[in-house]
C-alpha cells in the first residue's frame, strides 16, 4: 500500500513564501512523477506543477517563476517552494504520485490536500 502525506500549509500574508512538501510511503518501488495541483472554491482543479522522473519540470502558466518544484527521490518525496504568494493562489493544495509498486503493479495516488491561505 502506498500513502502521500501533505505539510506546510497555511496563513500567509501577500507577497510572503510557503513551502509545501509530500512525502510518499510504503510499498513504492518507484517513482515516475510527482506533481502540486490546486483547487480553489468553484473553480476546477489545476497543475501548478510537475517533476517527472530524471528531472524535468513544468508549471502552470500563472507560476510565472515565482514557484520551485524540487524532489529527493531517496526519500520520495517532493517539496513545492512558493514565494511571492498573491491572493489569488489561495486554494487547497493536492500532492499526485504516480509510479510502481514493489509488487510491479502501477499506481496514481492523491494526497489528502493542505490548504494555503494568502490574505493580509
Amino acid at each position: 500500500q502506498v500513502q502521500l502525506v501533505e505539510s506546510g500549509g497555511g496563513l500567509v500574508q501577500p507577497g510572503g513564501s510557503l513551502r509545501l512538501s509530500c512525502a510518499g510511503s510504503g510499498t513504492i518501488f518507484n517513482i515516475n512523477a510527482m506533481a502540486w495541483y490546486r483547487q480553489a472554491p468553484g473553480k476546477e482543479r489545476e497543475l501548478v506543477a510537475i517533476m517527472r522522473r530524471g528531472g524535468a519540470t513544468n508549471y502552470g502558466d500563472f507560476v510565472k517563476g515565482r514557484f520551485t518544484i524540487s524532489g529527493d527521490n531517496a526519500k520520495n518525496t517532493v517539496y513545492l517552494q512558493m514565494n511571492s504568494l498573491k491572493p489569488e493562489d489561495t486554494a487547497l493544495y493536492y500532492c499526485n504520485a504516480e509510479g510502481v509498486t514493489r509488487s510491479l503493479r502501477n499506481f496514481e495516488l492523491w494526497g489528502q490536500g493542505t490548504l494555503v491561505t494568502v490574505s493580509s
